[in-house]
């Protein structure tokens, strides 16, 4: 997956728009079979896997005992087997980390990274295009069906991470490329890296490595939601309870500037915490990112500064998201 096509502006554009195609094959898969599945997933996964519906998708952590961030992941339940997406620098890690985890639990854990090609169909006319290639059953938003796009046996996942309408198609890597030409020449535009970045960005979506990192936990991250901690899933002992001095924000340059990782936030004169993600955003055409502050500094409306490359950028601490479809 390059970082641009035709430019990070235009696809990212397109995606907002009309609909848009990411290649997302580097992304890795773990099955996990066996009639403990469930209770093993319940262990390791931070979230309520007894939750996931046949057929539905769940967002979760993967954390140390100490609460720290391992990775984030979807996992979705089929007929047979459960199905969890790992980031692709985290696969083999996260792979090694589960595999040592089945002692007391009847279950199989299988990397099937090679055995999934992984196409992103994403923007307000994916579901069109989409339908036009389809033989089977669309999913709703958060669901999953087996069906056939452009002639190929796909999953076909009603899920994302650009803050727009779509679908994740998993298929069998010598098939991809057909149904990547097909949606192409349905007149989607393929869609890189960069874009990916600063479309996730305007809706505050986290990016592992550098928004989340096993010297943070979820609480810090704003994450809370995604931790059952009435369930028994590693890392939640250490997670009840946690009062964070830091807290991860998303935050808006009230003049010039773009924001990038590493940049230092001040308050008052004072550094106070990190830039994790920046850019400039193509929609609402002003810097924007996240960064760790202070918890007492993490409410809306928080006048910070930004020092970037020894200049000191206005900047506030906003709402999520940052971009907004009525904009």
């Amino acid at each position: 997956m390059p970082v641009q096509y035709e430019g990070i502006r235009q696809e990212h554009v397109a995606v907002r728009g009309s609909a848009g195609l990411f290649d997302v094959s580097h992304m890795g898969e773990v099955e996990t079979t066996g009639p403990d599945a469930e209770a093993f997933l319940q262990r390791l996964l931070s979230n309520d896997v007894s939750r996931i519906p046949e057929g539905g998708a769940q967002y979760s952590l993967l954390c140390r005992e100490d609460g720290g961030v391992l990775d984030d992941l979807f996992t979705y339940r089929l007929a047979d087997r459960f199905l969890t997406v790992t980031n692709a620098a985290n696969h083999e890690r996260d792979f090694d980390w589960l595999a040592a985890h089945t002692e007391g639990f009847d279950v199989q854990v299988t990397d099937a990274a090679p055995d999934y090609a992984m196409l992103a169909l994403q923007g307000p006319r994916a579901r069109e295009i989409l339908e036009r290639h389809l033989e089977g059953e669309e999913p709703a938003r958060m669901r999953v069906t087996h069906a056939r796009v452009a002639g190929v046996e796909a999953l076909v996942c009603g899920t994302g991470y650009t803050g727009e309408d779509g679908v994740e198609l998993l298929l069998p890597p010598g098939s991809a490329a057909e149904v990547w030409d097909a949606l192409l020449g349905d007149g989607v535009s393929p869609v890189g890296l960069g874009a990916r970045d600063t479309l996730r960005l305007e809706v505050c979506f986290h990016l592992y490595g550098n928004d989340l990192s096993e010297d943070r936990n979820p609480i810090e991250a704003g994450l809370g939601w995604a931790c059952k901690l009435d369930t028994d899933f590693i890392g939640a002992e250490a997670l009840r309870g946690f009062e964070p001095d830091q807290m991860l924000v998303p935050f808006a340059f009230t003049g010039e500037g773009i924001p990038r990782p590493g940049n230092p936030v001040l308050i008052g004169g004072e550094a106070v915490g990190v830039v994790t993600s920046g850019t400039l955003s193509p929609c609402l055409e002003q810097g924007i990112g996240m960064a760790y502050v202070p918890a007492g500094a993490a409410e809306a409306g928080t006048k910070i500064e930004v020092d970037v490359r020894g200049k000191l950028r206005p900047a506030e601490v906003r709402e999520k998201p940052l971009y907004r479809k009525e904009q």
